[in-house]
């Protein structure tokens, strides 16, 4: 293993998730036992443009494992999408002596990761922190699984006001433009139905579910709705459409929000976190650059930036089916 590389950054951008602070933790922890130095980058590239670095050694991380959200802040940069942004955030770089990056975030910070190895060709890794689970390269994002825990929680908190009050609950969960959340969350928590933007199940079959839950003996009923869904303009809409064409139903909407983003991280995400920061250092110090890291088939594996912001994940169809006998 070559260990040219005598100094990291590790920085977190984009939406925050459960995990991100594993993540932190398990990059400077592996720099540490390779005998490398690691700088922690404040507020993602915004930080990264104004040198706003914090030197990270394996006790400074102790804590923080469990933590949700992400100890070296985040935020979004529109500097850095300037070829003068990024070069100012290149010059701190080489102020500071960091010579690799591993970034921890979403496509967007991937891409703007890849435009910066194209134009300095500066080694960097990056590790999937989003809760929507929908990069390309990894079966599970860092704070997916743990988002799913949370809505899962929360439903069946929300059942229990459905039951008791023989309600129509909404249930809106995040994903931006995919399904993931509301489908394996609806599923694991035996939702009526799930509306998400792969499938257009549109306003008359959700009625006609609602009409059979009814006549099958159901006294009330929650259906997930992704956010991305597109069979209404927005999930309130769904609820008035509800109510003018079934009146037997008392419907309510609830929106999960930002909630979903927070929390201690699940087992599952705190050993991703650390396989991922492993495999991200080791990778640097190897010589490869311009890729993220992913799970697949359980394997720690790469994937380039190219592929991973710009395909799409697909939508788990034997899930889906599942989740329509579940509802009979």
């Amino acid at each position: 293993m070559s260990k040219t590389i005598k100094k990291v950054g590790v920085m977190t951008s984009g939406g925050d998730s459960p995990g991100m602070n594993a993540a932190i933790r398990s990059v400077v922890r592996t720099c540490a036992y390779h005998k490398i130095e690691c700088l922690g980058i404040y507020r993602g590239y915004e930080g990264m443009i104004e040198g706003d670095f914090i030197e990270l050694d394996a006790r400074s991380v102790k804590g923080i494992i469990n933590k949700g959200g992400t100890i070296l802040k985040s935020a979004r940069s529109k500097d850095f999408r300037t070829k003068e942004g990024r070069a100012k955030a290149h010059e701190q770089l080489q102020k500071a002596g960091i010579e690799a990056l591993v970034i921890v975030g979403g496509d967007g910070s991937f891409t703007g990761a890849m435009i910066f190895n194209e134009e300095y060709n500066f080694p960097v890794m990056g590790i999937p922190g989003t809760i929507d689970n929908d990069i390309v390269g990894t079966t599970h994002t860092l704070g997916y699984d743990t988002a799913l825990n949370t809505v899962v929680e929360a439903i069946d908190k929300i059942r229990d006001t459905a039951s008791s009050h023989n309600r129509l609950f909404f249930v809106e969960v995040m994903g931006r433009d995919v399904g993931h959340i509301a489908l394996n969350a609806g599923v694991g928590a035996g939702a009526e139905e799930i509306l998400i933007p792969e499938e257009n199940l549109g306003l008359d079959r959700l009625l006609e579910s609602l009409r059979r839950s009814k006549q099958s003996g159901k006294s009330s009923s929650i259906v997930v709705v992704a956010e991305g869904d597109k069979i209404g303009k927005n999930v309130f809409q769904l609820k008035d459409y509800v109510e003018e064409n079934m009146e037997e139903y008392e419907v309510r909407v609830s929106v999960l929000g930002h909630m979903q983003r927070g929390g201690s991280p699940s087992c599952f995400d705190r050993v991703l976190a650390s396989r991922m920061g492993v495999r991200a250092v080791e990778g640097l110090l190897k010589g490869e650059s311009n890729y993220m890291v992913g799970l697949k088939n359980d394997i720690i594996d790469v994937t380039p930036f190219a592929q991973a912001v710009k395909g799409k994940t697909q939508i788990n169809k034997e899930l889906m089916r599942v989740s329509d006998i579940m509802t009979v």
